[in-house]
């Protein structure tokens, strides 16, 4: 059939061009790979944990001897006295004991910084998630234009033929203009799917890092589980939204405990030396050593209600952390049902794709023994695009909705998906600072780290 040979002939040179391309094509690993280096928000997100990793830091230094220096100078004139005098001293102190407080805010700190790591696998997540999106959201668009397309060209050769059975009197001129019109939103419609396009474009370079060349096919979905309820199971145990919210109440349950020792007195060790220099003077040294035991007798029950306030923060992280179970659950369901829906989906399409090109065929036939009109033919072409458009969609959709689920299974990640891409380390930057290291080995050492978190 000659429009059956038009529209083999289209996709044939779509799929030539796709053929010649497919030496440099894009996957999605490509594409994965690159969203995942140039993405800023993970950078944010390291440099936040770095943040949280000084914390510990911070708190560890609290427990160590603590050193300052003074120095001073004055200048007398009066009737009594003329002269002037100077001041060196070194001051040292040192907490002894505190009940454990200063002990405990470094515990509360390292749950901090593991609920800061999960926060951060959680945006690299995202970040993965948003690279999918991008790279499917350009196929379909790509696809889609080509749809439109051959389309045109389709319904071109229509008004083509339409025109000629009207110089010869076998159509009237009001099919002519039909097939006009056809033409006409078929052109609209290419246009309408080249902006969509465009736009595509854009968003996967504001994800990737660079505008899509000629993208390859998906690869094979990951694997899922055979269940929703093995896949709830999986996210209940790695979602990284779950494990930062325990991580977050272990440590408000920690901060309600130094809330509640707060009145406890805290001993200290203090020692200091002290060289005066006086004009026409003999110079003096002064030194002391003490120990001193501190504690709260009454602060107008703000120490009551500091303690009352951190009970209120662990119902609220408790809170939070049953609230994102909750919502894990529920995005392992709608993924779920997603799959099962774009399965279906794709399974009727494709037959609707089938069915409607046998239609099309049938009434093209027709049309020229003058048993069809040339609007028949027009909207039967019109449902074969209907059809296809559908089922890349649905086709889309399908592959969109795993990794969907993997998101929200916690799964979403560069080692399971296999990326080839250097991963972050957390460990290495936590292990050169956790001990608040200041100058001397350590110091290099902390240097070395430093230069080795930089984006390549």
């Amino acid at each position: 059939m000659f429009t059956r040979s038009i529209r083999h002939m289209a996709l044939g040179a779509v799929l030539a061009c796709s053929t010649a391309l497919g030496a440099s094509a894009q996957s999605l690993t490509d594409a994965l790979v690159d969203a995942y280096k140039n993405s800023e928000l993970i950078e944010q997100s390291r440099a936040l944990l770095r943040s949280a990793d000084e914390d510990v830091a911070i708190a560890t230094a609290r427990l160590r001897p603590i050193l300052d220096y003074t120095a001073s100078y004055a200048y007398t004139d009066s009737l009594t006295s003329e002269g002037d005098s100077a001041a060196i001293g070194v001051t040292a102190s040192l907490l002894l004991y505190d009940f454990g407080r200063s002990r405990l805010r470094i515990e509360a700190n390292k749950e901090l910084v593991l609920a800061t790591r999960e926060a951060l696998r959680d945006t690299e997540q995202d970040v993965l998630l948003n690279g999918v999106s991008a790279f499917l959201n350009v196929r379909l668009a790509d696809d889609n234009v080509e749809l439109r397309r051959n389309n045109v060209r389709v319904i071109t050769e229509q008004l083509r033929a339409a025109q000629d059975r009207f110089e010869v009197g076998e159509v009237t001129r009001t099919d002519v203009a039909q097939a006009e019109a056809r033409l006409a939103e078929a052109n609209a419609n290419l246009t309408s799917a080249l902006g969509q396009q465009a736009s595509a474009r854009e968003v996967y370079r504001a994800v990737v890092g660079s505008f899509p060349n000629a993208l390859s096919p998906p690869p094979p979905s990951p694997t899922i589980p055979g269940s929703v309820e093995e896949a709830v199971s999986i996210a209940e145990r790695t979602h990284p939204s779950i494990l930062q919210a325990r991580h977050n109440v272990r440590a408000s349950e920690i901060a309600a405990e130094v809330a509640e020792r707060a009145i406890l007195p805290s001993a200290n060790a203090q020692a200091s030396v002290t060289r005066n220099i006086r004009d026409r003077l003999d110079d003096t040294n002064d030194s002391s050593i003490g120990l001193s035991i501190t504690g709260p007798i009454y602060q107008g029950g703000g120490l009551s209600a500091a303690y009352r306030q951190a009970l209120a923060s662990v119902d609220n992280a408790r809170a939070g952390l049953n609230q994102s179970v909750l919502i894990i659950r529920q995005s392992v369901g709608i993924a779920w049902a997603d799959i099962l829906v774009t399965r279906a989906t794709i399974d009727a399409t494709r037959r609707q794709v089938e069915a409607a090109e046998v239609a099309f065929e049938g009434v093209t036939e027709e049309a020229r023994l003058g048993a069809r009109t040339t609007l028949d033919v027009l909207d039967a072409e019109q449902d074969v695009l209907d059809a296809r458009t559908s089922l890349l969609s649905a086709e889309i959709s399908a592959v969109q909705a795993v990794y969907d689920l993997l998101q929200s299974m916690g799964l979403m990640t560069v080692e399971y998906l296999g990326l080839p891409v250097p991963t972050y380390d957390p460990e290495v930057y936590y292990n050169a600072v956790s001990n608040a290291p200041a100058t001397s080995t350590r110091g290099a050492a902390l240097d070395r780290v430093l230069q080795s978190i930089v984006r390549d």
